[in-house]
């Protein structure tokens, strides 16, 4: 609809930006930190290692100062797993637990609330050789992985997050380095039982987080994409549909009412890839009751209707997929594509908005949305990101259509607050508002200089989103 009174955002409105350890960081295998998956895979080729990164470890208090200039509310990070447990269980690194207190303190002392995710693609090494999610004990470990961070962490963290994006750990483990399928018989088996144990660890965490901190909200953190249908053909609406769930449906549906979505359910019958459920798995997830739900949107998927004819496939978090019988990905001619082929959807973020706020009438918060570019540093220390500015500025502008229309939105967070390596493409594909200067295999000297996008997003901040321009 076309929408003349306008509502303005709250004034509380979260703003602030995203970051993951395990692409910031750096100091990987250092200061008493042990091996996660992402530091034992083999990264894309002609890209660099996660030894460095941006060394936010090293640079956080710069980092933060640059943040709290931009006039962030909230900064969006995640805990190393491997920091804190270097095994995943077991002795406690006591440099890992210091580190985080630190970048907590270092936040609050600019009035930015800390929102920290517990675990963003970086399980432990230790637990994967043992099985990784697969294992029932996993849930366990991992709720005691939270249960040290509410320990440590709960009377000045008020806002967390669980996983992050569960829906791509199950549809491209394979392609994140997250999932090793080696082999597997049934991969559909493996996935959703690992899923399975994933949802019933976030039920028991979200319950524990309510139970040690009083006053704290929690909530998921999954990338959802609507998915539209190629055609108004009825074969094409039955596919989106089918992808909506298994892609979207499932993770929210699961999170927020405890209970499995009947078209995944179905989809995992035909695949001999029911999990198995123990008693009382069920009680545990309807006690999970999430305070809002955190989502990551760079882009909605179009699929059409496959007659079993083509080869099953997974995609990227944004790329391509095909599921025979079931959907089959289509590229949306009315949409551009960034320079790294991902489209780019402005109402379709609105429209993945609504579609959610229907569904689960909870409030939701922007954990990412970003455009990767090719950055480049001027001789006169300028980095013009026009391109950057005109993606964000489009985003935001819908989110402030939605609140009109009487959605309930906290904050936006786009990926990133800094330059950090891609899951993908390295070092060159940067989101950040600050720049980091070093190359793929030249680390330079790792200065941080204010993109133009910087300078926007500050009066966008200091303006609660009215000027735009």
């Amino acid at each position: 609809m076309f929408i003349t009174k306008n509502k303005k955002l709250p004034e509380n409105f979260l703003w602030g930006a995203s970051t993951s350890a395990y692409q910031v960081e750096g100091a990987n295998l250092t200061h008493g930190k042990g091996p996660s998956v992402q530091d034992v895979k083999t990264v894309p080729e002609g890209t660099s290692e996660l030894d460095v990164c941006a060394d936010f470890y090293h640079h956080y208090k710069e980092d933060i100062a640059l943040m709290a200039e931009m006039g962030f509310k909230t900064f969006r990070f995640s805990i190393a797993w491997t920091r804190i447990l270097p095994k995943g269980s077991g002795e406690i690194n006591q440099e890992g637990i210091d580190f985080y207190s630190d970048v907590i303190d270092e936040c609050l002392k600019y009035n930015i609330e800390p929102l920290v995710t517990m675990f963003h693609f970086d399980l432990p090494y230790e637990l994967e050789k043992k099985g990784a999610w697969t294992r029932r004990e996993s849930i366990d470990e991992f709720v005691n992985f939270a249960k040290i961070l509410f320990e440590n962490y709960g009377d000045r963290v008020k806002y967390w997050l669980t996983i992050n994006e569960q829906n791509v750990l199950t549809l491209s483990g394979d392609v994140i380095g997250t999932c090793n399928l080696e082999g597997v018989s049934n991969k559909y088996k493996k996935l959703y039982q690992d899923n399975h144990h994933m949802l019933l660890a976030q039920a028991k965490v979200m319950k524990l987080c309510h139970e040690m901190i009083p006053g704290a909200k929690i909530g998921p953190a999954p990338n959802i994409s609507l998915v539209y249908p190629a055609s108004c053909k009825p074969k094409d609406i039955l596919a989106a549909q089918n992808f909506n769930a298994i892609r979207n449906w499932l993770y929210l549906d699961m999170a927020v009412w405890g209970r499995y979505n009947n078209l995944v359910w179905k989809f995992l019958e035909e695949h001999d890839a029911i999990p198995d459920i123990e008693e009382g798995d069920m009680d545990i997830m309807a006690q999970g009751h999430p305070d809002f739900i955190g989502f990551n949107y760079y882009s909605t998927a179009t699929v059409e209707w496959d007659e079993a004819n083509t080869e099953a496939a997974s995609g990227d978090q944004q790329g391509g997929s095909c599921e025979p019988g079931v959907y089959k990905s289509f590229s949306n001619p009315n949409l551009l594509r960034s320079e790294f082929g991902w489209e780019i959807d402005p109402d379709g973020f609105r429209a993945t908005v609504r579609e959610m706020y229907s569904r689960y009438h909870l409030p939701m918060l922007v954990t990412e949305n970003g455009l990767g570019a090719y950055d480049k540093l001027t001789e006169d220390g300028k980095i013009h990101d026009d391109y950057r500015i005109d993606y964000l500025r489009k985003h935001i502008e819908q989110i402030k259509l939605a609140v009109s229309e009487g959605v309930d939105m906290m904050g936006y967070c786009p990926w990133s607050a800094i330059d950090l390596i891609s899951t993908h493409e390295g070092i060159v594909k940067r989101y950040g508002f600050i720049y980091v200067n070093r190359d793929e295999f030249d680390l330079k000297d790792m200065a941080r200089y204010k993109k133009d996008s910087f300078y926007w997003y500050k009066k966008v901040i200091e303006t609660n989103g009215e000027d735009l321009s």
